[in-house]
């Protein structure tokens, strides 16, 4: 009967080691894949913070245009 134990206990062992090894490598992937994500969401957070001074850029540009094509006619 010790003997079944024994084997037991050390399958067990064994299995516990391998998970943990699976389940460390599964983890930095995800940490890797999880690095990349926050990089793109910064990224797009960044664009999305420069769209509305670009759109006030192209008012004014287009307000000049305006006063130039008037300028241009008027003369």
């Amino acid at each position: 009967m010790s003997e079944s134990i024994t084997v037991a206990l050390i399958s067990g062992g064994l299995t516990l080691i391998g998970v943990l090894i699976a389940n460390s490598r599964t983890q930095a992937v995800t940490d890797t894949k999880l690095e990349e994500l926050t990089r793109e969401v910064r990224e797009h957070n960044n664009f999305a913070k420069r769209i509305p001074v670009i759109e006030e850029q192209i008012k004014v540009i287009n307000h000049r245009i305006g006063d130039l094509e008037g300028f241009h006619k008027g003369s």
